[in-house]
């Protein structure tokens, strides 16, 4: 499909309701009365995903897992000016569940985002698994072939990300890499 629009016209009615699906999802840890809607949100990552040019979709799962990362993109994009405009206004600190299941109304989705940034920095495929899994809804299994390791893997990943990503966003020092410069401790792998 590299490059190929018209095949990604011919892929979005294929996967229309998983786009739905994820999009819901991202919904349903905004508050109550959020200016996007989940239908706003699949159509905004259309657009972005009609300006990508020469993208090789390996599978089903590489294409949802890039559609959910700009919907993450396009809400925290969002979310920033918002903040912007309010001059700071509304923050809140925010805690991730400790299964990190579907987001819950009022969670901070820049802070998430700052932090599964800074876990890239350390640890792509990691940051990979959590993009994957909780904004992209992959299955284990899917993840596991599509990074080219095993489940197993992938399960380790999942489990040391969701605990260094929690301690980071509690905002807990120590060896986790923070935005002011400390060094940074690679989650173990």
């Amino acid at each position: 499909m590299g490059g190929d629009k018209n095949a990604l016209d011919r892929l979005i009615p294929l996967v229309q309701p998983e786009l739905h699906q994820i999009a819901r999802r991202f919904m349903a840890g905004e508050r109550a009365g959020h200016s996007m809607q989940a239908t706003a949100l699949v159509n905004e990552a259309y657009m972005k995903l009609v300006g990508v040019n020469r993208m090789n979709w390996q599978s089903r799962t590489h294409f949802l897992a890039v559609a959910a990362t700009l919907m993450r993109r396009i809400l925290v994009d969002h979310a920033r000016a918002k903040r912007y405009q309010k001059r700071g206004g509304g923050a809140q600190k925010t805690t991730l569940p400790d299964d990190l299941v579907i987001p819950q109304p009022g969670r901070d989705l820049v802070a998430l985002d700052d932090a599964l940034q800074a876990l890239a920095k350390i640890d792509e495929r990691k940051s990979r698994v959590v993009e994957m899994k909780f904004f992209g809804g992959s299955s284990i299994e899917e993840i596991a072939a599509f990074l080219k390791v095993s489940p197993d893997t992938v399960m380790r990943d999942w489990r040391l990300a969701k605990a260094w990503l929690l301690r980071e966003m509690r905002g807990d020092t120590g060896s986790s890499e923070k935005s002011d410069g400390k060094k940074a401790k690679r989650p173990n792998s």
